[in-house]
């Protein structure tokens, strides 16, 4: 075993730890049975169960329905359509999906809650009851399915993710389960994962809130909902699946496009610990750690997929009961478990093979005024911007083919910064979103906004 494995491997007393909390789960939560996994460094490093059958625990490769985790699944399938130019995020539905009577709200919208759209379905509620209900979007939309405007607040929305799955089916000419097959499920090699259970699977429990009795949940088709929330999976499959969001794969998604979907699109709930919602993906906050991912449930059932990515761990929780288990809060106590308990290893520090000239001459001190500020040159290429005392303004730049970099993070996300040089080819300052950033605090060679003193800098008297 190499050293980086070593690494990756836990210590006994964490997995001790890792085995009491889903114990702990299974017990207070009173399911008939919990499976867990834990990723690290991009494969799994922890497996765990806990039933009510002595005996008879379910292993990794057991299936759960995991109800809305589902809609991440169906998010890829969207940004996949983005990537490959065949519809714009800020496009109304309307575009590629006529008569709906939901046309206005954005893909970005549907994907982010953003849209407007009702929370359920009309009529009976779709969880419990067969897809065959409702044949049509109308049956799933109702005749009034807006609740509020679109995109002027977050409003959990699962026929939003209907009509992106009819959007998918649209724009790629088959069914959503087909395309999901084809373009997620093998490629990441998510072989036990599918619309339908497939042999070992688990079943739907409801148990009785005031005494240990229970009884078998209904399993239904959901028709037309499916891309909101019909799959089933395991935690093998789901701590893969939790890598890919981390990590992206080239032959599904890069790993820019999934960083982009664990970005807040849609802001904070007031009174809720959520920090907001990207596009498919929740985004939580656990002490001080910032985890995304994304919760499930249908009846008999209950999941909770979440990452770090600062510790570059995923947690997967499942359990085959209604209501009872706090499958999130199980999945980041886990989270927490390991990442306080072994913190990562950092990258060992290497020197780059090449180095861009044009971006090395930018490294290094500059001041915005009197603010002393540092440019970094890191290791992928981007640049780094921030000040170099405690607070302030921090931001990440990629090179564009013009010699201009455009921010990624912080305040200057999606500004320009640029580097004006002198005649002799010198640069002279940083044009960043009007401010000018000088190797010297106002240096009287640079454009200053509003000049500088001609009597420069003194004391008092």
């Amino acid at each position: 075993m190499d050293e980086l494995s070593e690494d990756l491997e836990l210590l006994p007393a964490t997995r001790r730890a890792l085995r009491r909390r889903i114990a702990l789960a299974q017990s207070e939560g009173r399911a008939p049975s919990v499976v867990a996994a834990v990723a690290r460094g991009g494969r799994i490093v922890w497996e765990g169960s806990r039933t009510s059958v002595p005996s008879h625990g379910p292993d990794g490769d057991v299936q759960y329905r995991i109800g809305s985790i589902t809609k991440t699944f169906t998010a890829v399938l969207v940004m996949r359509l983005r990537d490959e130019g065949l519809l714009d995020l800020t496009d109304p539905l309307e575009k590629y999906l006529g008569g709906t009577g939901a046309g206005q709200a954005t893909v970005a919208q549907l994907l982010s809650h953003t849209g407007g759209l009702a929370a359920e379905t009309p009529g009976e509620w779709w969880e419990r009851t067969p897809g065959s209900l409702r044949p049509e979007l109308a049956d799933v939309l109702g005749e009034q399915p807006f609740r509020h405007r679109p995109g002027t607040r977050h409003h959990y929305s699962n026929p939003g993710y209907t009509l992106l799955g009819a959007l998918v089916e649209q724009l790629r000419g088959k069914p959503w389960a087909e395309v999901l097959r084809c373009e997620v499920l093998e490629p990441l090699g998510l072989d036990r994962t599918s619309t339908e259970p497939q042999a070992p699977h688990a079943g739907g429990w409801a148990v009785h809130p005031w005494a240990d009795v229970m009884q078998p949940e209904p399993l239904e088709d959901l028709g037309l909902m499916a891309p909101a929330g019909q799959l089933w999976s395991t935690a093998r499959d789901l701590a893969r699946f939790a890598g890919f969001l981390l990590r992206g794969d080239e032959r599904v998604l890069s790993t820019s496009s999934v960083r982009e979907m664990r970005t807040a699109a849609a802001p904070p709930e007031r009174g809720l610990a959520e920090l907001g919602y990207g596009l498919g993906v929740q985004l939580l906050a656990h002490g001080d750690r910032r985890l995304a991912g994304h919760s499930g449930s249908l009846p008999g059932f209950v999941a909770g997929l979440w990452t770090s990515e600062a510790d570059d761990v995923a947690v997967v929780v499942l359990a085959n009961c209604t209501s009872g288990l706090a499958s999130t809060a199980v999945a980041a106590d886990l989270v927490a478990i390991v990442a306080d308990a072994e913190p990562p290893f950092p990258e060992p520090w290497q020197p780059f093979r090449e180095v861009d000239p044009v971006a090395l001459d930018l490294c290094g001190p500059w001041y915005w005024g009197t603010s002393a500020q540092a440019v970094r040159l890191n290791a992928d290429g981007s640049l780094e911007l921030g000040p170099l005392a405690a607070g302030g303004r921090s931001a990440r730049f990629r090179a564009e083919p013009d010699g201009s970099w455009t921010g990624l993070s912080g305040y200057y996300a999606g500004e320009t910064l640029r580097a004006v040089r002198r005649a002799d080819g010198t640069v002279s300052h940083l044009d960043l979103a009007s401010f000018v950033f000088t190797r010297e605090p106002y240096d009287d060679r640079a454009p200053v906004p509003g000049g500088v003193d001609p009597q420069g800098w003194r004391g008092i008297g």
